[in-house]
């Protein structure tokens, strides 16, 4: 996958207070995704961007759009990556 089609899957994080939270004690950012994504193309498509493994994607779809709840493998790779995409 290049940059370019894995820009037009992850579409912008989705930041909440309750989002903010998750990224301390779960190690997950919440982003909005493309409706037609699924869980395999969300993980390969912030993984391509952001140079980070994920090892858990959920998903939801909500009426802000759908929502990609990605886990990361430690905290401190979820908070390094939310500071670079300026949540924190």
């Amino acid at each position: 996958m290049n940059v370019q089609e894995a820009t037009k899957i992850i579409l912008k994080p989705y930041i909440t207070e309750k989002t903010f939270a998750m990224v301390e004690n779960e190690s997950k950012i919440c982003f909005i995704v493309e409706r037609s994504a699924n869980k395999t193309e969300i993980a390969e498509a912030v993984k391509t961007l952001y140079n980070e493994k994920v090892t858990n994607v959920n998903t939801a779809r909500t009426i802000y759009g759908k929502k990609a709840f990605v886990q990361f493998e430690t905290t401190d790779k979820a908070r390094d990556l939310a500071t670079k995409i300026g949540m924190l």
